[in-house]
């Protein structure tokens, strides 16, 4: 391995921003309001995107910024702006899929880097080769390639192009995530970013002389979700993706919450730590696989990675799996006192766990709750109320 690998991390505003950055991530990539591929952000305006910037790169840390969208002639009118603004705001990188939008940035920004985004769906070396060409810095690998196919166009492009390859998040039943049922059926593209996930609904079969009348596809009392993908989780195996040749582990979610962002970032983070220094003897720490079951997530595969009959199809469920709940956020600590603020629910007696930008987490039961004014209470009912615990 030549490179020091790199973990990449989604952020969809600010907040997630500093969280993927304070748990461990190299890099982070978010969207602007208009061009990117999760509409369903809150993504940056011009300043927060320069905030954004400024504060990787006080910690060493870069930006990425997507514009992976399919733009039309009238908001191609619009793209010069947008990427000067980026450019200004200090990005280290334009994240595009579009030929039109990649020639803009080589022209408005001619010294920011070029990704091209795994919406591009590059699957073999030459068309590797061919973005090289054209200037990319980076492509993002089509998802649904394997590790061998991996290690192939490491092998057969220029030593120069680094290669960027998902490693955890969701799936897309379809092809590098070109999928048309969202504008079908409800009228939002997801190649524009406002995807509504019809795959992962629960369908029936209706014969047409038979109207109203709902048969169920598949066995079992729950139905099928013949169109519902697993999460992908390459943590146990981490060590195979970087000898493939992958130079950026990149994280799905921009959507996800801030929470997601810091508890995922900081397994990974664990993770290709512990692969850098074990090599061919890494075995995937317990604690992180423990870490990656405390976020809300669809049933784990190893997506493609050893093969498409790996990539499995969870038809049983549709639903998110929720074992861990989110209840505070701590602002400050003085040696003895937590100050905290609440995001969930919980009681006096309950066991609480706390997840440090370090990864550590650490188990306790505090003895008393005081709220704002330094009154004992029983639970934190309130959203967002500020509240007192000992450390």
């Amino acid at each position: 391995m030549s490179r020091m690998p790199e973990l990449l991390s989604p952020a969809g505003d600010l907040e997630r921003l500093e969280y993927a950055l304070e748990y461990g991530a190299d890099a982070v990539y978010v969207g602007m309001t208009e061009f990117g591929m999760r509409t369903a952000s809150k993504n940056f305006t011009p300043e927060q995107l320069k905030q954004g910037a400024d504060l990787a790169h006080s910690k060493g840390k870069k930006l990425y910024l997507t514009m992976n969208t399919t733009p039309t002639n009238e908001e191609i009118t619009r793209m010069p702006d947008a990427i000067r603004q980026a450019a200004e705001a200090g990005v280290d990188a334009f994240i595009v899929a579009d030929l039109g939008v990649l020639s803009l940035v080589k022209k408005y920004a001619p010294d920011v880097e070029i990704h091209l985004s795994t919406q591009v769906g590059i699957t073999n070396y030459a068309a590797a080769t061919a973005a090289y060409e054209m200037g990319a810095k980076r492509v993002v690998l089509a998802r649904e390639l394997s590790l061998q196919d991996i290690a192939i166009i490491r092998d057969n492009t220029p030593p120069e192009l680094e290669l960027e390859a998902f490693v955890h998040g969701a799936m897309c039943m379809s092809v590098s995530g070109r999928c048309m049922l969202s504008h079908a059926l409800n009228g939002r593209s997801a190649n524009r970013g406002a995807c509504t996930q019809p795959c992962r609904w629960k369908y029936h079969l209706v014969e047409e002389s038979r109207p109203g009348q709902y048969y169920e596809i598949g066995e079992g009392e729950t139905g099928t979700y013949i169109l519902n993908a697993d999460d992908l989780c390459a943590a146990p195996f981490l060590d195979l993706v970087l000898t493939a040749g992958v130079d950026s582990l990149k994280i799905e979610g921009r959507a996800k919450t801030f929470y997601y962002v810091a508890s995922v970032t900081s397994a990974y983070r664990r993770a290709l730590d512990a692969a850098m220094r074990m090599g061919e003897q890494y075995q995937c720490p317990d604690d992180v696989l423990e870490e990656l079951t405390r976020t809300s997530h669809r049933r784990y595969s190893p997506g493609f990675y050893f093969g498409a009959e790996h990539a499995i199809q969870n038809t049983k469920a549709g639903g998110y799996i929720r074992e861990w709940e989110l209840v505070a956020v701590c602002e400050s600590c003085d040696g003895e006192m937590a100050f905290c603020t609440q995001r969930g629910k919980f009681d006096l007696g309950d066991t609480l766990e706390a997840l440090t930008p370090s990864g550590q987490v650490y188990e306790f039961k505090p003895l008393f709750i005081l709220d704002e004014y330094n009154k004992p209470i029983q639970s934190t009912p309130q959203p967002k109320m500020k509240f007192s615990i000992p450390c």
